[in-house]
């Protein structure tokens, strides 16, 4: 099956006004560092409380990570809810799901009561497993759900194509497209007096918390948030706290005798299966899965061309319109930060880390970090959230993902210089990693066969990079920042571009 180029289904359905400033304001009330749906949903609430917010987003709004995702509004987080039983205790996990949930009921209220064309639809929601082994495991995390205040039944039949070994329901779950739903948030912090400025990216902010810091210059607020899904500010140590991953996409059509009632997430493989409804009256599936850790693979091709094969073989999809890749950040404990950017700060908060859940639980973050600057917030809430949190719980997760991040900075620099980065035996679109004198290179050759060279060690920590020859970009291993071939900074934390060397420097 032939992939066609990367490029997320809802950006391309969703066209949005140009909002890129040349200048920017030097006061605000607040201002929002990022137009996801975290910042957007604080953007919103604050805005129309009253409050003078800017929305200051580096590249255009919804069209990142938000924009590349799978969209599903649930409650229903993989085998979350034993393990949030097990490490936060009854009351923790029970504030978990209630976050869900309300995040999930709030976004229904608001696309109801503003008549918000999004295709939002009620949906149940299934885990479910290909391994006879897995039973058990089910059930338990069916009574730690009971426990946490959610209903759900082990059953051993789904509306899907192929037996399942068993499968959690939960009934009355939702998606929707989430860049519609985003693009009216946005429309919303306008016409409470916000402004929202694209093409603006912020390098820093003062040490007081302050002042944010842009290529077009400073902008002073009573309130800074940070929602950049990585927090781009060198503060908080959240490097050594999130854990980057991506997850890849593919959507086609879908005929609708196939296709399956419900929304599906197997545990034992990680393929992600919905529909969406599509303007012209047709049906599309998305299959999602091949996950991997941002930068330690660089043959996400073949990732995609075995998500196409899927679709293909179980529900007959012989042309994918669409493909991208949803990007997530995991925390430690697999519960999101928000709150304070760190201890002490009274007025920078943060919020990230929503663990492969970003339209709840990034609904949830916003609705927290508004709450709390407006001073509002639950206590209960924000002590669960809190990004300073030292829970003993966290500590098995993030001395795995230190000892993974020391390996790839340790074995990539090594490997990089056993190598030579002559690119005379490339082909077009493909690159490679190697040792220059003392430097390290990346250099690509592109479908024209121009060369592309970049000084291959991340600006963020100095990890080399590696290709990714889907996105035709370098990614970072250690902390997932992600740059395009001539070395523009895609994803955070990074905030500086790789160097980029003409043929021959």
């Amino acid at each position: 099956m032939v992939l066609p180029a990367p490029l997320s289904l809802w950006v391309d359905t969703a066209p949005s006004p140009d909002r890129r400033s040349a200048v920017v304001p030097s006061r605000a009330d607040v201002v929002v560092v990022g137009a996801g749906i975290a910042g957007l949903t604080a953007a919103c609430l604050l805005a129309e409380a009253g409050r003078h917010v800017v929305v200051l987003e580096a590249a255009t709004v919804a069209a990142g990570v938000s924009g590349n995702t799978t969209a599903k509004v649930s409650a229903q987080h993989g085998l979350r809810y034993d393990r949030l039983l097990r490490r936060k205790g009854r009351a923790g996990a029970a504030e978990y799901a209630a976050a869900q949930v309300e995040a999930l009921e709030w976004v229904e209220s608001q696309v109801l009561s503003h008549d918000v064309d999004c295709a939002w639809e009620r949906r149940p929601s299934y885990l479910y497993t290909e391994l006879p082994q897995d039973r058990e495991t089910y059930e338990t995390e069916s009574r730690a759900c009971t426990e946490a205040g959610l209903r759900t039944a082990v059953v051993d039949d789904t509306p899907l194509p192929f037996p399942v070994a068993a499968a959690l329901r939960m009934e009355d779950q939702a998606q929707f497209h989430p860049r519609r739903w985003l693009l009216h948030l946005a429309e919303r912090v306008e016409a409470a007096g916000g402004e929202i400025l694209e093409g603006v990216r912020v390098g820093g902010a003062s040490p007081d918390g302050t002042t944010v810091v842009t290529e077009l210059g400073e902008v002073s607020a009573s309130d800074i948030v940070v929602a950049t899904h990585f927090p781009i500010l060198d503060r908080g140590g959240y490097f050594a706290r999130l854990a980057p991953v991506r997850d890849l996409v593919v959507s086609g059509r879908v005929d609708p005798a196939r296709a399956p009632d419900g929304m599906f997430l197997c545990t034992s493989s990680s393929r992600s299966i919905r529909t969406v409804p599509g303007d012209d009256g047709s049906l599309r599936l998305l299959l999602g899965g091949e996950n991997y850790r941002t930068g330690s693979v660089s043959d996400v091709e073949r990732r995609y061309a075995v998500l196409a094969q899927f679709a293909a073989d179980h529900f007959g999809v012989d042309e994918l319109t669409h493909r991208w890749s949803a990007h997530d950040l995991q925390t430690p404990d697999a519960v999101p930060y928000a709150g304070s950017y760190h201890p002490g700060s009274s007025h920078l908060w943060v919020a990230t880390g929503f663990n492969l859940w970003g339209m709840t639980g990034g609904t949830a973050a916003g609705r927290l970090v508004a709450d709390l600057v407006l001073g509002r917030a639950d206590e209960d809430r924000a002590a669960l959230f809190d990004p300073g949190r030292a829970a003993l719980d966290q500590v098995p997760g993030l001395v795995k993902d230190n000892v993974a991040v020391a390996g790839h900075l340790v074995g990539g620099y090594a490997k990089a210089v056993t190598g030579a980065s002559d690119p005379g035996s490339l082909h077009p679109g493909e690159a490679r990693v190697g040792r220059d004198g003392t430097r390290v290179l990346g250099v690509y050759r592109d479908d024209d066969g121009a060369l592309h060279t970049v000084e291959a060690r991340c600006t963020h920590m100095g990890c080399v990079v590696s290709f990714n020859d889907a996105e035709r970009s370098w990614d970072c291993p250690c902390h997932g920042s992600r740059f395009d071939v001539d070395g523009a900074v895609l994803h955070g934390p990074a905030v500086r571009p790789l160097r980029s060397l003409d043929e021959g420097d």
